[in-house]
């Protein structure tokens, strides 16, 4: 029984670090400077569900489109400062290292959403769009990891005190405060005032953003917090109409509607997609959703697993049903039972609560 218990909780764990967005992370004291120079371009903001395929596909046919046929070159994404520096010293490189090292160094942490198809994605983005320059925006998530890391870097070639070195020390520093606040208020409210920086030294040109679709276009009521402005309201209090969002997750529908039988009943399952989470125990996970099964499932009794509700690819309401089929590293499958009903939070962000079928 305490293998099971330790397995049940390892599960739980492994889940969060494979699957938390990062949403986990705080934000910090950067004040937006409302005496600047405000930019007269256009900010095109794309919500996604983060490490989705299908998404990752689309953003990079817009980024394409825009790359090509406008001109533009500056794409603003939900990485710290430090982060999009290593990017853009990859970009001007002849090898994919400073890549690799990152994916290393992030994937499988808590507060990370980085698997094999973000590597391909920017790797993509290398080979087709090799002006871009990336813009990190988010506070600093993995300031000990990649913080550090370029810290360092800017040490051994003599740039502390340069303005490169100022913004990653602030950034560390609104990781740390989020790390031990979890304020998500402060986390959007120092992405604002960070995107606002960086678009504003651009002097008018078009910019595109990629963004968790709770910054963009859902607004964060998924998580009980709906008077917390979300970062597209705050860069409109400064740009107004000049602020565009698209919501992504559009293309989230299911692939195809499956027939699920649980206890002698049928159920209609939309299937949604299986994606490689890279996990050593639980690569693979495959999603369905029970059609009209809440009723049948609420007095089940639970387990102790859960799955936060950011990492499922498709978008959640209350008083659902869903099935994760995990294939195992030795290739078996073991299936795993939720359902939703609103209020469950394992370190500040909704879940799905996991639960036992006879």
């Amino acid at each position: 029984m305490k293998k099971r218990q330790t397995v049940t909780a390892r599960k739980t764990i492994l889940l969060f670090s494979i699957a938390l967005t990062t949403l986990i992370i705080t934000a910090a004291c950067a004040s937006i400077d409302t005496r600047a120079k405000r930019s007269t371009g256009q900010i095109f903001l794309y919500g996604e569900l983060h490490g989705i395929p299908r998404i990752m596909e689309r953003q990079l046919e817009i980024w394409g489109e825009y790359y090509r046929n406008q001109n533009m070159r500056h794409l603003f994404i939900e990485y710290p400062f430090f982060t999009a520096e290593f990017f853009n010293r990859w970009m001007r490189s002849d090898n994919d290292d400073i890549l690799y090292e990152f994916y290393n160094c992030s994937a499988g942490r808590p507060a990370s959403f980085v698997n094999r198809y973000t590597v391909e994605f920017f790797r993509t983005i290398k080979r087709e769009f090799p002006e871009t320059v990336f813009h990190g925006v988010d506070i600093g998530h993995g300031y000990f990891s990649e913080g550090e890391r370029f810290l360092q870097y800017l040490r051994d070639n003599n740039l502390q005190g340069t303005k490169r070195y100022l913004l990653t020390l602030e950034s560390i520093e609104q990781g740390r405060h989020f790390n031990r606040t979890l304020d998500l208020d402060f986390r959007v409210s120092s992405m604002a005032a960070n995107f606002i920086r960086e678009f504003d030294r651009l002097d008018g040109q078009n910019v595109m953003g990629i963004f968790g679709s709770a910054h963009t276009t859902w607004g964060y009521a998924f998580m009980e917090l709906p008077d917390v402005p979300s970062l597209a309201q705050r860069l409109r209090e400064r740009y107004g109409d000049s602020v565009h969002t698209t919501d992504l997750t559009q293309f989230l529908g299911p692939i195809r509607t499956d027939i699920i039988t649980i206890s002698g009943v049928d159920y209609e399952a939309p299937y949604f997609d299986t994606i490689f989470f890279g996990d050593e125990d639980f690569p693979w996970l495959s999603f369905w959703r029970l059609e009209n099964a809440y009723d049948d499932f609420r007095d089940k009794p639970a387990n102790e697993i859960l799955f936060p509700l950011i990492a499922f690819p498709m978008r959640i309401e209350t008083n659902q049903v869903f099935i994760i089929d995990a294939t195992l590293a030795d290739g078996s499958v073991e299936r795993w039972f939720f359902r939703f009903s609103g209020g469950y939070y394992w370190y500040g962000h909704p879940v799905v609560t996991g639960f036992i079928v006879d």
